[in-house]
């Protein structure tokens, strides 16, 4: 994760500032407002810098950006003044990120997390020589040929045209048009055994992503406390609802996942039982006509 402010400051000369030195500044500010300090040597060792170069980039970071933050002349380190304000918008899946896994691609020690964070094992996570030809051909445009396991047919080879990954929360997808069944459908990564490029091979109209109807088409989903919650307010605190409801705008190959994820009771009646069940799909018929639509909890067709 190289950079974890979602715009640059609007005090911030853009004229004279490479993206280097922005990266360096969110950096800055996402010290001092998360971890409540910086020292230089945070600068050198994360972006390879020299002592000089950190200098200016703090003093930078004060008097151009404002930053309000005061040098501990016993510590060495700049800790935020009782006027601190962040200079940057940080987006908090990032942040999150940044703070349990670290910064950046490089396999240093510096990558490692900045508090203590606990977080659950991927349980489903593809391997790199699977991975890194279909993310090529995503990249491409192109085919890549597979040799993929489902339940339903076994073992097949079969050439696919991919052109998206997806996360279903437990395991990795790629969306793609199936040559074999002449469809777009999601393939798990985890079920291919190998893969191999077909740049040879020519992308036909029908099979590119805009003809992908179940991607393009997006679903508002309205989620709201299950009506069986004693304290619906509290539901509605978790999820940041406003007005008791959650509207979710999601693509329809996906939605399904999501509901699933997020353990969504969308039967039409709200029937289903268990604690775990704090959400209800309170728009059910949206799902009607969705491939996957079987894969949210509770739902059936004939509800919509």
């Amino acid at each position: 994760m190289a950079v974890v402010a979602q715009k640059r400051s609007k005090h911030l000369p853009t004229a004279d500032i490479t993206p280097g030195a922005h990266e360096r500044l969110v950096f800055i500010d996402f010290r001092c407002l998360f971890l409540g300090e910086l020292k230089r040597t945070d600068l050198i060792s994360r972006f390879g810098i020299g002592t000089a170069a950190a200098t200016r980039d703090i003093a930078l970071y004060r008097k151009e950006l404002g930053g309000r933050i005061d040098l501990d002349p016993v510590s060495k380190s700049y800790r935020p003044a009782k006027q601190f304000t962040a200079k940057f918008e940080h987006d908090v899946e990032r942040v999150l990120t940044a703070l349990s896994r670290g910064f950046g691609e490089s396999q240093s020690s510096r990558t490692r997390a900045l508090l203590l964070c606990e977080t659950p094992p991927e349980l489903c996570t593809p391997r790199i020589e699977v991975l890194a030809p279909i993310t090529r051909a995503i990249y491409r445009k192109s085919p890549v040929s597979i040799r993929y396991s489902s339940f339903s047919s076994g073992e097949l080879t079969r050439e696919i045209v991919p052109f998206a990954l997806a996360n279903n929360g437990v395991r990795w997808h790629v969306r793609a048009f199936d040559r074999l069944r002449q469809q777009f459908i999601d393939f798990v990564l985890t079920r291919i055994h190998e893969a191999n490029d077909k740049e040879s091979s020519p992308v036909e109209e029908h099979e590119l992503p805009e003809h992908d109807f179940e991607w393009g088409r997006m679903l508002e989903l309205e989620l709201v406390p299950h009506p069986k919650e004693t304290r619906p307010e509290i539901v509605a605190m978790d999820y940041k609802m406003k007005d008791g409801v959650l509207k979710v705008r999601v693509r329809a190959a996906l939605a399904s996942y999501l509901l699933r994820q997020w353990i969504v009771d969308c039967s039409p009646t709200h029937s289903l039982i268990g604690p775990e069940y704090r959400l209800w799909l309170r728009n059910t018929p949206t799902l009607y006509g969705v491939a996957n639509a079987h894969l949210a909890p509770g739902y059936v067709a004939s509800s919509s």
